[in-house]
């Protein structure tokens, strides 16, 4: 019998080892969410770590096998990599079969230089620039690695740090790229599932690589100054306990009684419970 290629052996797996843990709540999330059409180009962000290659090699496979043809176009952006973690990323790229698109921008050079929300200030940076790649390669959405973890911990920093009660959609119009829609294609797949798929097949991924990340990984313990690792080793001890306290956080997300709430916004309108309670104010509709 041949053997398997490293690539081949990567696609097996997602459908077959991992299939209960990765392929079905990734077709559960693109068809409960209504994530992908007959007709789309859409844009695969890849940023080099493990969360995004996933996403590219599930995109590749519901490719291959959907019944409504699609494009794809694996886009990456060198935001100011060293030659090492770029060429990591290539060589990742190539033994998976993923064809990427490669442009380069000047994005750590920038960040690095400010002290106040440097990971904010990356982050909206690079979906800047990614949006309008993907617009000028003619794509009507990109889809972000973002899963079901990122979903439990930006849900609780929001409440912790940001002082709301905020979520992470599965899906969103883009305010400033008319056209584009961002999607969440691996929304309801588990961290851990991304972890064990990329140990099983022995690949090694980039973090971040930026500063931050690498003082976060010189700490020891995993959290270091990040807000994120400090929710990351929060949820870890609260499941020692609940198991299920991730899963009771999204379903809670999904089911929201806001007729409790003392206030909540709806399409940037602000809403007050005493003027819904009083009539005064009506909630829902395009007018709302």
């Amino acid at each position: 019998m041949r053997e398997r290629s490293p690539q081949e052996i990567a696609e097996r797996s997602l459908i077959k080892t991992y299939r209960k843990t990765l392929w079905n709540p990734f077709i559960a999330a693109v068809k409960r969410y209504e994530l992908v059409a007959p007709g789309d180009r859409i844009a695969i962000c890849i940023s080099g770590g493990k969360d995004s290659m996933v996403l590219a090699k599930l995109m590749q496979e519901l490719q291959r096998h959907t019944e409504h043809p699609f494009e794809l176009v694996f886009l990456a952006m060198d935001p100011g990599y060293n030659p090492a973690n770029r060429r990591l990323m290539e060589e990742n790229a190539q033994r998976l079969g993923i064809p990427l698109t490669i442009f380069e921008s000047d994005i750590f050079a920038v960040t690095v230089q400010v002290d106040k929300n440097p990971c904010y200030l990356c982050a909206r940076m690079r979906r800047g620039c990614l949006y309008a790649k993907a617009q000028e390669l003619g794509c009507n959405k990109i889809a972000l690695g973002h899963h079901f973890s990122d979903v439990i911990e930006t849900t609780l920093l929001g409440l912790f740090y940001g002082a709301q009660l905020q979520a992470m959609p599965p899906k969103l119009h883009s305010k400033n790229f008319p056209g584009l829609e961002l999607i969440r294609p691996l929304y309801c797949v588990h961290e851990d599932a991304v972890v064990a798929w990329r140990n099983y097949n022995q690949l090694r991924f980039l973090q971040c690589a930026c500063r931050f990340t690498e003082a976060r990984d010189a700490s020891g313990d995993g959290v270091g100054a990040s807000k994120r690792q400090e929710i990351k080793l929060l949820l870890r001890e609260l499941k020692r306990t609940n198991p299920n306290v991730e899963k009771s956080i999204f379903r809670a997300i999904h089911g929201l009684q806001l007729d409790t709430f003392p206030g909540f916004k709806y399409r940037g309108r602000a809403l007050s419970f005493t003027d819904i309670y009083n009539g005064a104010a009506e909630f829902g509709g395009e007018d709302a």
